[in-house]
């Protein structure tokens, strides 16, 4: 096993696919760009913009004064960390000149150029950089809103969520069933719910080993699915049940009161514990400001990540349509660099160069075991494609040494995105 270092990652993540030349820096100016959320993806460009061009006044519009992010956060869930461990701070993001604006994005008035804050401030803007992630499709499900999320909660942005799931788990009597439903595609990181399960049940096998998860897929396939089903059997045995799509595993109506989902052919399947993971589409603000397409998600030039409705809006990670590219931290943080050279080149009157795109994703299985994909991604008659032959995936009935050193890549990519992004 090759000596992993924070460094030694953090190279990998880092690697921008141009360097500014000084002309171009130059031509830029004091221009303003606001990036709208502070995630993986809007922390990346507002640290990135602000590396590769200082002069540039770069504002971001994030009402959090911390993130909790969701990668690890199953970790919580299962007891493994605190929640704590999670948080990150904008505080080295103010230190390197990058104006934190503790607001919400209330409206963006596309024809003026200016962001619309929830405080009535007006901020105009040379280019604005849309990073604002998902938000649930209340509407996608029958009895499942903002309220019933404190009953079943979803907990897909970590946090509170996070939080009261994990307390729901830890009352649960021993005996009990634990209910996931896992949305369509597309919604963010693809094989989430898996390794939540497969965490879960963990905890479920240390502290109440007479409990059962069912989940509830409205698909009939899953990322890394023959990894996750080979460790199901090997770890849990009969502790976790998967209902496909054909099976009747789409949930289409809920009762929360009665801690209920009713599936596609009419069966009724009662928990516990309910962790309802609901259809997703872009923040808010994105679709109040009409820059989605009827998906509910942004649609971009694949080039660029520019808007294809406006030229002087970008859009990154969660919210945008990159696909075959995945909703992943790891997709957002490449996505990010990528769109900050094409808007930088933009502001100076130069084309974006070619830029390769990247994904890995690691995926727990239990501690000190974990699974991988990953893929190369380039442009193809103006879309974004996998590269042929660049999939990569753990290999079925990997050892436990290849496993464990799975688990340490995946806690050392971590640390360095997380550092990548916020500082």
């Amino acid at each position: 096993m090759p000596n992993l270092t924070r460094r030694h990652l953090l190279t990998g993540l880092s690697l921008l696919p141009w360097l500014l030349p000084s002309t171009v820096q130059a031509n830029i100016g004091r221009a303003r760009v606001v990036v709208v959320g502070g995630g993986f993806a809007g922390a990346t460009a507002a640290r990135y913009l602000k590396r590769q061009a200082p002069e540039l006044e770069v504002l971001l519009v994030e009402p959090k004064t911390q993130f909790y992010t969701c990668p690890f956060s199953n970790h919580v869930l299962a007891g493994l960390q605190p929640l704590n461990s999670l948080r990150q701070s904008y505080q080295r993001l103010q230190h390197a000149g990058i104006r934190h604006i503790r607001q919400s994005a209330a409206h963006i008035d596309l024809a003026k150029n200016r962001l619309l804050l929830s405080n009535g401030e007006v901020l105009p803007y040379d280019r604005l950089l849309l990073a604002c992630g998902i938000s649930m499709n209340w509407q996608a499900l029958p009895g499942y809103d903002q309220a019933a999320a404190q009953l079943l909660p979803h907990a897909w942005q970590a946090g509170a969520q996070t939080a009261l799931l994990h307390r729901q788990l830890q009352a649960m009597d021993d005996g009990g069933v634990v209910l996931i439903s896992v949305p369509d595609n597309p919604y963010r990181c693809p094989p989430g719910p898996y390794e939540r399960a497969s965490l879960i049940a963990h905890y479920l096998s240390l502290h109440k080993p007479r409990s059962k998860l069912l989940i509830l897929d409205s698909k009939d396939s899953f990322s890394k699915q023959a990894l996750f089903q080979q460790s199901w059997q090997q770890l849990h045995a009969q502790r976790i049940e998967w209902l496909s799509r054909a099976e009747g595993g789409r949930v289409v109506e809920v009762d929360a009161r009665r801690r209920t989902l009713i599936c596609e052919f009419g069966q009724r399947h009662q928990g516990n514990v309910v962790n309802l993971i609901p259809p997703q589409q872009a923040a808010d603000i994105a679709r109040q400001a009409g820059l989605v397409d009827r998906s509910g998600w942004v649609p971009i030039h694949a080039a660029s990540f520019q808007s294809q409705v406006h030229p002087k809006v970008y859009a990154i990670g969660d919210c945008c349509i990159a696909a075959p590219m995945p909703k992943s931290a790891y997709s957002a943080n490449a996505q990010a660099k990528v769109a900050v050279a094409a808007l930088l080149a933009d502001l100076a009157g130069s084309a974006p160069a070619a830029a390769p795109l990247r994904n890995t994703c690691y995926s727990a299985l239990a501690p000190g075991r974990a699974v991988s994909i990953a893929a190369n991604y380039e442009l193809q008659h103006q879309r974004l494609a996998e590269v042929a032959g660049s999939l990569s995936l753990s290999p079925l009935d990997g050892n436990a040494q290849l496993r464990a050193k799975e688990a340490v890549m995946a806690e050392a990519w971590y640390h360095s995105i997380t550092a990548d992004a916020w500082g």
